[in-house]
């Protein structure tokens, strides 16, 4: 059986077409995917992530240890609250997991993590963290609210208390604040501004109601996928995974190997660096009618790749997707329902600040 969220009636008041996600009984849309999706790049909507994962972490040793276990860099947190989006690798460069830490203060770090992975993502932190002495403690009773678009953080801001909205409105992008019983931080997964805020799950469908009132909109799963493609935000499962190393997944940017800290997986993704990156991740926007799914094989001059991620961009008009293919590709067909059509490569994100890039 599927798990649910705190807000799982609340979706069903509303009306939400419910589908299994990762093990969740999740909202996919509420009715218009489109509409959902547009009210996020237009004006302001709101999903239920509370599926995701938050784990904190307290030790003497904490800050070691995630330098050890992470391929992004902690020491770059300079300020408490500061956020950093980083890779959790296995010893062979692939990829455990996605995620992001805070620096809440001292000794004190929180993640927050995918919902899938939630098993082993606990399992290989504890068995870590044994070396460093480092509690880790999963929080469960916290539920998580993500509220992006261009008007999103004024509307939060009209629902806090004088002291907490006035440090909101100062907060700086990929950062964290806590105030009024919540954890804010200006991150997201839309490539818009926003909130994602942290709260306990007995004050969640409080705040969802009062969100609501606010005008902010319910989005679905469906248009957050939609969203974060358009922004060339990757999936994990889809875009990266174990078998593969943020080096041949577009997330090289991601990785600290200046110096000579031993995280896991440096040797492996030395290793690759060394002998030459056999793929990458390339966006693509397909030329004739059709669109670009999950799984599509890509034809190209250096043999063949495949869409990771691929939808009809709602914002640009376009089919547009992400693709692994050979490190020298440079022409791309993609083989849909036995048609090769072409496609173009391009720079992602794919939209920018609510318009598609020009020459997309």
């Amino acid at each position: 059986m599927s798990q649910q969220t705190p807000l799982n009636a609340v979706h069903r008041q509303l009306g939400a077409r419910m589908v299994d996600f990762g093990g969740w009984d999740m909202p996919i849309n509420y009715g218009s995917q489109i509409e959902e999706h547009h009210a996020v790049r237009r004006d302001a909507g709101m999903f239920d992530v509370s599926h995701m994962t938050v784990i904190d972490l307290d030790g003497d040793r904490s800050r070691d240890f995630l330098r050890h276990l992470f391929a992004n860099d902690v020491a770059r947190l300079k300020t408490p609250g500061k956020a950093l989006y980083t890779c959790m690798l296995n010893e062979t460069g692939g990829v455990i997991d996605d995620l992001i830490v805070y620096w809440l203060a001292g000794t004190r770090y929180r993640i927050v993590s995918n919902a899938s992975t939630r098993d082993k993502d606990l399992a290989w932190i504890r068995r870590h963290a044994a070396d460093y002495a480092v509690t880790v403690t999963e929080r469960p009773e916290m539920a998580i609210i993500a509220v992006q678009g261009p008007t999103a953080r004024e509307r939060v801001h009209g629902l806090l208390s004088t002291a907490t909205s006035q440090s909101a409105t100062a907060l700086a992008r990929f950062a964290a604040i806590e105030g009024d019983g919540l954890f804010i931080a200006r991150t997201g997964y839309t490539g818009e501004d926003g909130y994602e805020i942290v709260l306990p799950d007995s004050e969640v469908v409080a705040w969802w109601q009062k969100l609501v009132d606010a005008g902010v909109r319910p989005c679905g799963l469906g248009a957050r996928d939609t969203l974060r493609l358009e922004a060339g935000m990757n999936l994990y499962g889809q875009d990266m995974d174990e078998t593969t190393t943020p080096l041949e997944s577009g997330l090289a940017w991601t990785l600290a190997m200046k110096d000579e800290r031993a995280f896991l997986g440096r040797a492996a993704l030395q290793a690759q660096l060394d002998a030459g990156v056999p793929q990458r991740l390339v966006g693509l926007v397909l030329e004739d009618k059709g669109v670009l799914r999950h799984d599509q094989r890509v034809i190209t001059d250096a043999g063949d790749g495949v869409i990771t991620s691929g939808t009809f961009s709602p914002t640009a008009g376009k089919s547009i997707a992400l693709a692994r293919v050979p490190r020298d590709a440079t022409s791309f067909r993609v083989d849909i329902r036995g048609r090769e059509l072409p496609a173009r490569a391009v720079d992602i994100p794919f939209v920018r600040d609510g318009q598609a890039r020009p020459g997309l």
